[in-house]
């Protein structure tokens, strides 16, 4: 190819040449090297892909971060000393790849600790007692030292609760049994549409005098590890106690509740909220050679509930994102545009540290300018596609893309959401893209106890390790 671009040149400049042949024929010679030359462009991109995915899944430095960052570290909850140390080590590991800049982003954090573990029992006629896998949910008041029992109303929406009104629902405790459905393909609408009831449950059910409410797990997976997960309170009603139940004992509850409706329900829980404390974000920087003011950003949120290893989320997202700049260091490919790894802080609990990040951004203004804004926080499982929350323009140049990662079984760029960190920078009108991967297990642990390092496989979160460096190639060689 490279002959031929030699011999084009000299065929133009070539004064015999030109007065020899005609104008059409001339033409018709400098298509079909500019095609040639073409071909070659497309070429050269797919041995650069093919380099990202031999070094990753030849050398699973991503996936031995993980190991560290669940088995040394563990559950990485706001505030906490295990998110300190986290911080510590992903600094360390920026540091070993000598990037040009590392720096902490500091904001306040909500500081809210478990306690003891969460104990809970129900007592039925005709049942021997059944002991509770619970946990509190994220922000939850405790119920003090001595517990609270209480009779239980089972509801599935608050539709239902607000029929039933404070004469039926007041002094007990609201057990919300809405199974997620498993009819959507893609598992996060199954999530979504059973959410509310874990984040807005307890609000809800005060303002009918209820003195605790306990939420079906938000997974289609029957076992016995229930899942936590924020909760918010209103300022107008009373803060109550609200856990989180397995699938399986919800299933025995309203189970025992249509043998016996006056059953009774005990819960133990003493978690509290601290004063706030302050925390960072995470930034590691390559220095973009031609527009170094300009940036491709990427990265993952660092903090995790606290009852698993926050493998999946998000710890997988976050050695990805590290990874990236691994890959570009060890190719030794210099990016024309200044490319940013941000290690959010606060996704679980209040989405600080995404705030934060946008926050700065919006007060540098046009000093600095995002090309692009990529999350990876759906779990290290094989990854399939992006999805891109962004013009129609731009979803269309990004499609273009699309025979390059055929190979590497990247096939979805659809219009979608992107991620809970990033999604701040849309009011400046910056591309978003969050990395897909098959959903089918991820809310099997997502903020489980069983969210853990063994979860991952290293070839699938590997892949996808690959797939956002080379999305990053591409929009920092030819833009959007």
């Amino acid at each position: 190819m490279k002959s031929k671009g030699k011999l084009l040149l000299v065929l133009l400049f070539s004064k015999t040449f030109n007065m020899r042949l005609p104008f059409v024929m001339l033409l018709q010679v400098a298509l079909y090297f500019a095609g040639s030359y073409a071909s070659y462009a497309q070429e050269t991109d797919s041995s650069v892909l093919r380099k990202f995915y031999t070094e990753a899944l030849s050398h699973p430095v991503a996936y031995n971060r993980l190991d560290h960052l669940c088995n040394q570290i563990g559950g990485r909850l706001c505030g906490s000393p295990q998110v300190a140390k986290a911080l510590d080590y992903g600094q360390k590991v920026m540091e070993s790849m000598e990037l040009d800049s590392i720096y902490f982003q500091p904001l306040m954090v909500k500081h809210w600790v478990r306690g003891e573990p969460a104990s809970g029992k129900v007592k039925a006629k005709g049942f021997e007692d059944l002991d509770l896998h619970i946990v509190a949910l994220g922000s939850s008041v405790g119920t003090g030292k001595a517990g609270i029992t209480a009779k239980v109303v089972e509801v599935k929406s608050f539709e239902e609760l607000k029929k039933l009104g404070r004469k039926k629902i007041e002094g007990k405790i609201v057990f919300f049994n809405r199974p997620a459905d498993p009819a959507p393909i893609y598992t996060f609408d199954s999530y979504g549409g059973a959410a509310d009831q874990r984040s807005q449950g307890a609000m809800q059910a005060a303002r009918y005098g209820a003195v605790g409410v306990l939420v079906r797990s938000l997974t289609l997976a029957r076992d016995d590890f229930p899942h936590t997960g924020i909760q918010h309170y209103a300022d107008s009603v009373q803060k109550i106690p609200a856990l989180a139940v397995s699938t399986n004992d919800a299933d025995k509850i309203s189970f025992r509740l249509k043998n016996d409706p006056e059953l009774n329900l005990f819960m133990r829980t003493t978690c509290e909220e601290l004063p706030e404390t302050e925390s960072y974000n995470l930034v590691g920087e390559i220095r973009g050679g031609e527009f170094p003011d300009e940036v491709i950003v990427f990265g993952g949120h660092i903090d995790s509930w606290d009852i698993g290893q926050g493998a999946h989320d998000d710890g997988a997202g976050v050695v990805q994102c590290l990874e990236i700049l691994r890959l570009f260091r060890q190719l030794n490919i210099k990016p024309r545009h200044t490319l940013r790894c941000v290690l959010f802080m606060d996704e679980e609990y209040a989405q600080r540290g995404g705030a934060a990040y946008t926050e700065r951004a919006l007060q540098l203004g046009k000093k600095q300018k995002h090309i692009i804004g990529i999350e990876a926080d759906r779990g290290g499982f094989t990854p399939s596609g992006f999805s891109i929350d962004a013009s129609e323009q731009v979803i269309k140049k990004i499609q273009s893309w699309k025979s390059l990662f055929l190979p590497y079984g990247i096939w979805s760029f659809e219009k979608g959401g992107s991620g809970v960190d990033i999604r701040g920078l849309k009011q400046m009108g910056v591309p978003l893209v969050g990395l897909v991967v098959d959903s089918q297990r991820y809310f099997d642990y997502h903020h489980a106890a069983s969210d853990t390092f063994d979860k991952v496989n290293c070839r699938e979160l590997q892949l996808g390790s690959a797939g956002m460096t080379a999305l990053v190639y591409l929009v920092d060689k030819y833009g959007l």
